[in-house]
């Protein structure tokens, strides 16, 4: 697909944003609004970074790439559309010429950013909702992401071992995303001992033991595929089976509820009916259950006062749990229903309700 095409459409739905709220210019400086901006280019060199080495500015009439002598090459060659962007540099030892440059260019009016500094605005939340409603273009590049996302996860728990530390398992996830030029932006272990004392187990020098959990924030092109699976090196129990049954159950029930024009509060509510009727009414405060997602890992998550309603072209991500288990994949919403983005044909699934989902993946 064009990526001209889309960097074209929203520029102008940021240059209306400009004329509708009396501003003269956009600042985007966050990894996330980069990305959105530039179809899915990257201003990230160190990968904890909220914000990168680069920022967007737009004006009525002008889009520039603002960074240093550093960085503006590559970024020119590597990262940006052929297309929609002049590249700005200045030295890397004088951060205020940027400062200087952009005040001449938008005559020193009023400048909306993602993260404000000084007297600049936030964003009008028109400009957030349309960057979680995905353009065609972008929907492809999540569905390639989330199908080799979920390959690598299954190309890790296939070689796990018992023996493995939390560490070792976490490091091949980690690699197997990045030879598929995928950032592993988070990859939880959580290994026999601590999977039931820990919702968010990060990866530790523990075995992993009979059984582990593996959870990947996949990002590329700016954007977040998030996914769950768990190995076994045993049967799963009675109790074990009885849970994952139950567990999609409950996911089923937030599955129907994720329509268009549907809030999070609401969805949040769906949440806690579901738990209660199925018998686990305190598990819903031990987690938070996840919400859209798309250029973060979670754009919003759903709370009691969540207003955001859900949309068409928006990608989701629940993750309801249970003590020592937990379901997840990333979805987007189509006028046809859901479709999971995270899939992979070779991972073991069980049928809940009226679709497959991903089983345990068992060793003998």
């Amino acid at each position: 697909m064009n990526s001209s095409s889309e960097v074209g459409r929203k520029l102008g739905s940021v240059r209306r944003m400009l004329r509708d709220n009396n501003l003269s210019g956009v600042r985007l400086r966050g990894v996330d609004w980069f990305a959105w901006a530039t179809a899915g280019g990257s201003n990230v060199v160190l990968l904890t970074s909220d914000s990168g080495i680069a920022e967007v500015l737009i004006t009525a009439d002008e889009a520039f790439v603002l960074t240093d002598n550093i960085e503006a090459e590559r970024l020119a060659i590597e990262e940006l559309p052929a297309e929609g962007y002049r590249v700005w540099q200045g030295p890397w030892h004088d951060p205020d010429r940027r400062e200087f440059f952009v005040k001449e260019l938008t005559h020193a009016g009023l400048i909306a950013s993602d993260r404000p500094s000084g007297k600049e605005l936030p964003l009008p939340r028109e400009l957030m909702t349309l960057k979680r409603c995905l353009e065609p273009e972008e929907i492809e590049r999540y569905r390639a992401l989330g199908r080799e996302a979920a390959e690598a996860m299954t190309e890790t728990l296939e070689a796990a071992r018992q023996g493995w530390t939390g560490y070792e398992l976490a490091a091949y996830g980690a690699s197997a995303l990045w030879k598929r030029g995928i950032h592993p932006a988070l990859t939880l272990v959580g290994d026999e001992r601590r999977l039931p004392v820990y919702r968010h187990a990060t990866a530790s020098a523990d075995l992993i033991g009979d059984r582990a959990m593996l959870v990947f924030c996949a990002r590329r092109h700016g954007l977040f595929a998030n996914l769950t699976r768990f190995v076994m090196f045993r049967e799963p129990t009675a109790r074990e089976v009885r849970m994952k049954h139950d567990l999609a159950a409950i996911e089923a029930e937030i599955f129907a509820a994720s329509r268009p024009g549907v809030t999070l509060s609401h969805m949040f509510d769906v949440m806690k009916t579901s738990y209660a009727k199925f018998g686990y009414p305190e598990e819903l405060e031990k987690h938070h259950q996840g919400g859209s997602c798309g250029y973060l890992s979670r754009e919003e998550v759903a709370r009691p006062d969540s207003q955001s309603q859900i949309a068409e072209n928006m990608a989701l991500a629940w993750n309801p749990s249970l003590i020592g288990t937990k379901i997840e994949d990333t979805v987007l919403v189509t006028k046809n229903g859901l479709e999971i983005l995270t899939h992979d044909p070779r991972w073991p699934t069980f049928y809940a309700e009226d679709r497959m989902r991903p089983d345990y993946l068992v060793h003998l």
